[in-house]
């Protein structure tokens, strides 16, 4: 069985998107012949910890751990908040802290700490490995990001061995969608781009997760890049036996960040309330996760709250559950950068939920593209106030006639197994 060793921040019992997409590979890669071993610090400091998540580990999957220091804590003490405070995405929190003191500490880490707080990682990574490399067998290597500091060891490693590596970008680096909100200095921006162009033109091969993430990429350099989207493990939604939500309930479950905030959401169930008594008898907002304050504030501002319910991080064993027993499945995507290609981890578990989406985003990207070829929900941009009210209306209608539930179709290809297959076919093309 050919080798590969995967290189990842991320790794249970941390939680969250970034997680589930290279711990599904390394699940399945095995029956496709290939045995993943996976390099991760010793602790991680991530946006959510999922204990359920462990029994997807292979008890013969063989783990290397080594520590790494981050500027987290400093973090923390600067601004007031706990140790305990879990840190998502661009800091997102449901909780309000210094914005003073946020700012400044942002800046510094983005101006400062390149490509990202992990950077103290990468050289005794490299030295680790390095050791590791000589002595082990090792057919292929696979960096994932972010953390980009992830790719910048794959880059390292490169230079020093012959070994085939893969770099799978998860999220964009540059064209991030938050990337703008870093407020870099020209110099530290100039840094940020030759690293990601260092990468991508020295990867043996490139991976995206759409196909206009692949159009990102390629204009930064020149190689080889392939698709493999995210997806869902069939192992983990096929439980039936759930009983659906006797409210109207309009459910987001996973992080809530504030640059995803629905305003224009806020403002058609206010309408709606105001035209329509029964409305008000069933209508409920479900907030499942690490939600920002600024979105609850504005759920507070528009006199939504006796109508939201939020629940703190669960497991993924329990999102599913409230996937599945949800009148409908809220998805939205961040309103800031170019957002055609940005397609959010949990569509693919949303798909198959059997329960319509409501989506708000580009009407032209890659996500409503994936919602009309499964038949599984709608989408109307961040500003088409009509079109959404549209929607929810008719979802409303349908539920109060028992008539609200979908029947996916062409959901196959996302599946995880099949996914890793696809990934075994560029391993094995890659070190023919």
């Amino acid at each position: 069985m050919k080798k590969v060793l995967v290189i990842t921040y991320y790794w249970p019992p941390s939680g969250g998107g970034g997680v589930q997409r290279w711990l599904k590979f390394t699940k399945y890669l095995p029956e496709f012949g290939w045995e993943p071993i996976v390099y991760t610090p010793e602790i991680q400091n991530a946006p959510a910890y999922d204990k359920s998540l462990l029994k997807d580990i292979s008890a013969n999957l063989k783990i290397l751990r080594t520590p790494i220091w981050e500027p987290y804590g400093i973090y923390r003490l600067f601004t007031g908040r706990k140790k305990q405070d879990n840190l998502g995405a661009a800091f997102a929190s449901g909780k309000s802290g210094n914005k003073v003191a946020e700012k400044i500490s942002n800046w510094v880490r983005s101006n400062f700490f390149i490509p990202d707080a992990r950077k103290f990682w990468i050289k005794p990574s490299v030295k680790f490995l390095k050791t590791y490399l000589r002595s082990n067998d090792i057919d292929a290597i696979v960096t994932t990001g972010p953390p980009h500091s992830m790719h910048l060891i794959g880059l390292k490693l490169k230079k020093l061995t012959s070994i085939k590596w893969i770099a799978d970008f998860r999220d964009p680096w540059t064209d991030i969608d938050f990337y703008e909100e870093l407020k870099l200095t020209r110099l530290a921006h100039k840094r940020h781009l030759s690293l990601e162009k260092k990468v991508i033109e020295n990867a043996d091969l490139v991976i995206a997760v759409s196909g206009s993430n692949r159009q990102q990429l390629m204009k930064k350099g020149d190689a080889e890049i392939k698709v493999i989207a995210n997806g869902y493990d069939q192992d983990d939604v096929s439980d039936d036996k759930i009983v659906l939500d006797e409210k109207f309930t309009i459910a987001h479950i996973g992080t809530f960040m504030a640059n995803r905030n629905p305003d224009l959401l806020w403002d058609v169930l206010v309408e709606l309330l105001d035209e329509d008594p029964d409305f008000k008898k069933v209508i409920e907002l479900v907030l499942i996760g690490n939600t920002d304050a600024s979105i609850i504030k504005d759920i507070e501002l528009k006199g939504l709250k006796k109508y939201t319910q939020i629940v703190e991080s669960v497991s993924h064993e329990e999102a599913i559950k409230y996937q599945k027993k949800s009148q409908v499945l809220l998805l939205t995507v961040n309103k800031t950068g170019d957002t055609k290609g940005m397609i959010t981890g949990k569509i693919f578990e949303y798909l198959v939920s059997g329960r319509p989406i409501l989506a708000i985003g580009p009407e032209d990207g890659d996500l409503a593209n994936i919602l009309k070829e499964t038949d599984t929900g709608v989408i109307s941009d961040f500003n088409n106030k009509t079109k959404l009210k549209h929607h929810i209306k008719e979802y409303y209608q349908r539920f109060t006639h028992k008539n609200l539930y979908t029947k996916p179709k062409n959901t196959g290809d996302y599946s995880r197994k099949n996914l890793t297959g696809k990934l075994a076919d560029f391993l094995n093309t890659l070190t023919t």
